[in-house]
């Protein structure tokens, strides 16, 4: 059939002999690429071969090597073991004859020797104090200084103090009557309504009473508008006191709303805010709440920036640090008062840890928790800022008296400025020079740590005299 076709159609056969031609040749050209490409191949795989072997007679030799090394620290080791062992039963004998010699068990030789060393390091335990102290204040007291005072300048405010007053002036004594009333009506209502003590007995004056500042508040502007208007009688004292009880809050809360503006805190709850009014009332030490919060906060953000710390967390925390003080229907501390307020409102753990070591009640966590204590301290400890009652000034004093009293070596002690300066006298038979030094700064480190309520620093200055007297007879 096939040759049919090519008998017929000539010039098929010459395409399919050309096509068959074609094909020879393209397969002799793949015979020889392949060819070349299995040379090729071959001498790679060959390559391969010899680098491997090179690679595991080098492999081979290094193992050898690690085991001949090998070895010979397992002979290294069991030498040195065996001189240890000779070195320790030779102490061992040693310590036997020496206990024998002195008559002394171990750990009474131990006590004796380490006893010797410590009073022979004294002097150079002082001698290094006073190095590290002098080195101190050459490299860290005018950097402190310059971030101190830099930070103080921020800490000026222009908040006008209003002492919260508990009289109020009368027109004339007549007055007094009507304040009194019928058999005491008056002056009972007034009383009631306020929530506060009058006292009538000076002469031109009305003296109010109460352990709450808002409360007092409260009576003295209600009294004097009682006065000015003339009509004062019980309906007419609750309807003032009221109006006036409404007037002071939202004092309280435009007082809260611009302590937060001024420091740059917003969107407070609204509870929050007005207990930070209260501040406008609130006195710790004679210093007024606002400006201290004022002062603090504003020390407390400039530190942070100079330290590369969080300003948020040390502006929220010197903002609510006492807020606890104005909490009034609660028991406990003004700090874990104000914990746990910070915790209601879900504040960030690192403001509420701020707040809570801000006293040193407990260790510090962070930086922000140091500067928030710094700002309170330089705010609370500057001239003038703070007021303290002769009963608990005293009471300090002797407290401190007595704790450093009971210091061995230690004869009198002087308390002088309020507390920022001491004087201890040393007796000079108990305690030499070098053992001055080192009572000295361990009573630095005790007092700051069981007397931080004191603001400031606290100077300590040791005094060891000997002095020696002798009498002629008399003829």
């Amino acid at each position: 059939m096939i040759d049919l076709v090519l008998k017929l159609f000539p010039h098929l056969k010459e395409e399919r002999d050309q096509i068959i031609e074609e094909a020879r040749n393209k397969a002799r050209q793949l015979t020889v690429q392949a060819q070349g490409d299995l040379r090729e191949l071959t001498k790679q795989i060959a390559a391969l071969e010899k680098k491997i072997a090179q690679e595991e007679a080098k492999v081979g030799a290094e193992r050898r090597e690690l085991e001949n090394r090998s070895r010979d620290l397992q002979r290294e080791r069991g030498r040195l073991d065996g001189e240890r062992r000779q070195l320790e039963n030779r102490r061992q004998e040693l310590m036997q004859k020496f206990e024998k010699l002195a008559g002394l068990t171990r750990d009474e030789a131990r006590e004796n020797i380490m006893s010797f060393w410590e009073q022979k390091m004294a002097k150079d335990i002082a001698t290094r104090v006073r190095e590290a102290e002098e080195e101190i204040k050459k490299e860290v007291e005018e950097k402190a200084k310059e971030l101190m005072v830099d930070a103080m300048r921020y800490g000026a405010t222009d908040y006008v103090v209003e002492y919260t007053l508990s009289t109020v002036d009368l027109p004339s004594d007549e007055y007094k009557g009507r304040i009194i009333g019928k058999e005491g009506r008056n002056i009972r209502a007034f009383e009631l309504s306020a929530g506060v003590e009058v006292d009538l007995d000076e002469e031109g004056v009305v003296k109010i009473s109460s352990f709450d500042p808002v409360k007092r508040e409260v009576a003295r502007v209600s009294l004097e508008r009682l006065i000015k208007d003339g009509r004062i009688q019980p309906s007419r004292i609750e309807e003032v006191v009221g109006k006036t009880r409404q007037e002071i809050n939202k004092v309280i809360f435009k007082e809260g709303e611009k302590l937060c503006y001024e420091l740059g805190v917003y969107n407070l709850p609204r509870e929050l805010v007005e207990l930070l009014g209260r501040f406008k009332y609130r006195f710790s030490y004679g210093q007024n709440m606002i400006q201290h919060t004022l002062e603090e906060t504003k020390i407390g953000v400039a530190l942070a920036h100079e330290l590369k710390a969080d300003v948020n967390i040390v502006r929220l925390a010197c903002l609510l640090h006492d807020i606890g003080k104005v909490i009034t229907d609660k028991e406990g501390s003004h700090v874990q008062l104000g914990v746990d307020v910070l915790k209601k409102y879900r504040f960030p753990q690192a403001v509420i840890d701020a707040v809570e070591t801000h006293h040193e009640d407990k260790p510090f966590t962070s930086v922000e928790g140091i500067i928030v204590y710094l700002a309170d301290a330089i705010s609370g400890g500057r001239p003038g800022a703070r007021r303290e009652d002769v009963t608990a000034y005293i009471k300090r004093m002797r407290e401190i008296e007595d704790f450093i009293k009971e210091k061995e070596g230690v004869e009198d002690v002087a308390v002088l400025q309020a507390g920022r300066e001491i004087r201890v006298i040393v007796d000079p038979k108990e305690l030499d020079d070098d053992q001055t030094v080192v009572l000295t700064s361990k009573l630095r480190e005790e007092l700051g740590k069981y007397f931080s309520t004191i603001p400031g620093q606290i100077k300590i200055t040791a005094i060891r005299e000997f002095r020696t007297t002798e009498a002629t007879r008399s003829l």
